[in-house]
């Protein structure tokens, strides 16, 4: 493509070029971006130069029109990386790439500026500035000194250039894990090789296989497709009775994006190498140093006490659960029981599970359909926060015909907010996981003007509709729909008018999962369960019997789901702390050191999971993947608020929802997350509820 900026298509013709309201996605083509983004950045550079020579020190000399520049860029940057997120195809990914630089430049030579730091520094002093603008200012200076605004000469320069390769090898990662995901496939073709599985899983896999080609393929029948998508995934390790298809497809996927073109190996090396130099440029010993000057935690030692707390009280658990579970298999006469490995720990939990419990995943899938879970998810939001959440479909272009918009009103009928949500998995575009991300951001000016609502995206990669059939989820993609939701209440239940702090916005990163973790909470809720656990076909409610046993079963094999994420968490600060790039010690190292204490069951040698951990390589969670759990011991301590209340009094449970929306929800970044925290609960948080609700405690 040819990238002038003469030749680009006028705003009024290049859906890109927009910059404001809703993106109109059935306007977007890849071959418009190129055009567009050189556009804008001519533009942009013209406006931030003469915003240095002109502004002053005030709230609406500087930032006022720096919030329009950067919501000018985050508009159509915003949209390129939703559309990579759920519309990946080759032509936008040549696009992205080819627009990527100069956006990176951009925003480097923003964020770098001398004029607007000096003028921020000035700022600061004003005694005029409410607290939601102090700590927008703060950020300000914050950023841009961790953005490099002090270096000179060759520093700077070398700063710059780690900052464009950090960006390329982001987006390399992302799409290697995206085109390895899709690279395997396992084709079954006889009642053997489906043993065990479950009817939705058949469907999805004889979908699978008409969608590459089989056209023939039908659920009773086949051949039916496994992939590594998590939907197939995971049912299959749950469920198939073939021991050596459950190994084929777990080493396949615990080593993805680790060979041939696709290897991420070299990658993260590089990468951990560049955040490295980084942080030392910018003065930190470690790029873990560096995150953690923009989090809640005050140093590695303070994350790498909160981890060893937590795997201590989970250890001991996890061994037994993993001896018991052998016991187990044993008294089935299982063959593998004496050796149990990673590909059949999932299969004889669930066995186990169903033993132990009476409970089986797939036989409650019926009573999850997603309308009802939606019609249970708003009305919890309306018994809690006391707003209403309604369909608006056909208001909004969407990217998809599977994609829904939602509005969301106050309890007199005002509008507050909308949302969009993207259920279904769709592997050939879409890459795997679950995430909320902001598609417009409150703002309120001017006084004169209404307020400017949110407008969120929520994606998930749930299994989709068949065979007639709405999409019966899984509880666990129940839990993952409202942990994503309670993401998107903060964004659209913020009552701050500045876009810098409303909002996700200027919230410190192991502070973002509290509102997300606290929702998840209501799944077990009897109130909220029974209100969208009823069968798709006849309306029944789930049985009594069965919501008994899914609380017995909430804290099933505890210890190893904490002690899995406490060894993700680990690693992470590990790598971006101690971890020498280049060193004696090689990255797999590291793995094999940490899980000696960390893990029951020793990983495989072929265990390439870093390769395809887009949360710290592609994502956002550098040396902050413990966030989790930092913000757990929040959520938890919040959702303690309400059972100290009592969850069946009605009049105190939505007192104390709209305090928390009034506080957690509504305030945004506009006080420091403890603060929030504290104005909600009256006091610091603790572990004890954590604990106890992961069944590590007594209450």
């Amino acid at each position: 493509m040819t990238s002038t900026a003469t030749t680009s298509a006028p705003a009024a013709t290049n859906p890109f070029l927009i910059g404001h309201g809703l993106p109109p996605f059935d306007r977007f083509q890849p071959d418009q971006a190129e055009s567009a983004v050189t556009q804008l950045i001519s533009d942009l550079t013209a406006a931030l130069e003469s915003l240095e020579k002109t502004m002053t020190p005030t709230w609406e000399g500087l930032a006022d029109p720096l919030t329009k520049i950067s919501e000018r860029l985050g508009w159509t940057w915003g949209i390129l990386g939703h559309l990579m997120g759920v519309k990946n195809s080759p032509e936008l990914r040549t696009a992205y790439d080819a627009v990527q630089p100069a956006l990176v430049e951009f925003s480097t030579r923003l964020s770098q500026s001398k004029a607007f730091y000096n003028g921020f520094k000035q700022l600061a002093s004003d005694p005029g500035l409410s607290p939601a603008q102090r700590r927008i200012v703060e950020a300000a200076i914050r950023d841009a000194e961790l953005s490099g605004v002090g270096l000179e000469g060759e520093a700077k320069q070398q700063f710059n250039q780690i900052q464009q390769q950090l960006a390329e090898l982001s987006t390399q990662f992302s799409n290697h894990v995206l085109d390895a995901t899709k690279a395997f496939s396992l084709t079954l073709t006889s009642p053997a090789d489906i043993a065990g599985l479950p009817p939705s899983l058949l469907s999805l896999a004889a979908q699978a296989a008409r969608d590459a080609g089989e056209a023939e393929a039908t659920a009773e029948l086949g051949p039916w497709r496994i992939t590594l998508d998590i939907p197939s995934y995971g049912p299959f390790l749950k469920h198939s009775q073939r021991r050596d298809l459950r190994e084929k497809l777990y080493r396949a996927y615990v080593s993805r994006a680790s060979a041939g073109d696709l290897d991420n190996s070299p990658l993260i090396d590089q990468t951990l190498a560049l955040r490295k130099q980084q942080a030392q440029l910018l003065g930190f010993d470690t790029y873990a140093d560096l995150s953690l000057a923009r989090k809640m935690a005050p140093s590695v030692a303070a994350v790498e006490t909160l981890m060893e707390e937590l795997r201590s009280a989970s250890f001991d658990t996890a061994v037994k659960e993993l001896a018991d579970l052998k016991a187990f298999a044993q008294g089935q006469n299982a063959p593998e029981a004496a050796d149990l490995k990673q590909w059949d720990i999932s299969f004889w939990a669930e066995r186990m599970r169903e033993k132990e419990f009476d409970l089986n995943d797939e036989e409650l899938r019926p009573y999850f359909p997603l309308p009802r879970v939606l019609d249970g998810l708003f009305g919890l939001a309306t018994r809690l926060f006391g707003v209403t959440i309604t369909a608006a479909d056909g208001q909004a272009p969407v990217w998809h015909s599977d994609v829904r918009y939602f509005a969301i009103a106050d309890a007199s009928g005002n509008p507050m907010a909308y949302f969009y949500l993207d259920p279904y998995s769709r592997p050939a575009e879409k890459r795997g996981g679950a995430w909320m991300d902001e598609c417009v951001v409150r703002a309120h000016m001017d006084a004169d003007q209404p307020a400017r609502l949110p407008v969120a995206y929520l994606v998930c990669n749930q299994s989709p509709p068949m065979d007639g059939k709405p999409s019966l989820m899984t509880f666990g993609e129940v839990e993952t729909l409202f942990h994503e939701f309670g993401h998107g209440l903060q964004h659209m239940l913020t009552q701050v008018d500045y876009p810098g702090a409303a909002g996700i916005n200027n919230v410190e990163w192991d502070a973002v999962e509290l509102p997300s973790q606290f929702m998840e909470n209501w799944c077990y809720d009897r109130s909220t369960l029974f209100k969208m656990a009823r069968h798709y076909e006849t309306g029944a409610p789930l049985p009594e019997a069965d919501y008994q046993k899914l609380l017995a079963t909430r804290n099933f094999m505890t210890g190893n789901a904490i002690l899995r994420q406490v060894n993700f968490g680990w690693l992470d600060i590990e790598l971006h702390s101690r971890y020498q790039p280049g060193g004696d010690e090689t990255i797999w190292d590291v793995r094999d050191r940490l899980a000696k204490k960390t893990t029951v069951l020793t990983p495989l040698a072929e265990d390439a999971f870093l390769c395809s951990f887009g949360h710290i390589f592609a994502g956002g969670y550098a040396a902050g993947y413990y966030s989790y759990f930092w913000a757990e011991v929040l959520s938890a301590d919040a959702f303690a608020a309400f059972e100290e209340v009592g969850i069946d009094n009605e009049p105190a449970v939505q007192a104390t929802g709209q305090r928390f929306r009034d506080t957690v929800l509504a305030l945004g970044g506009s006080r420091h997350p403890m603060e929030v925290f504290e104005a909600f609960r009256g006091r610091g948080p603790s572990t004890d509820a954590l604990l106890q609700h992961r069944g590590l405690k007594a209450a």
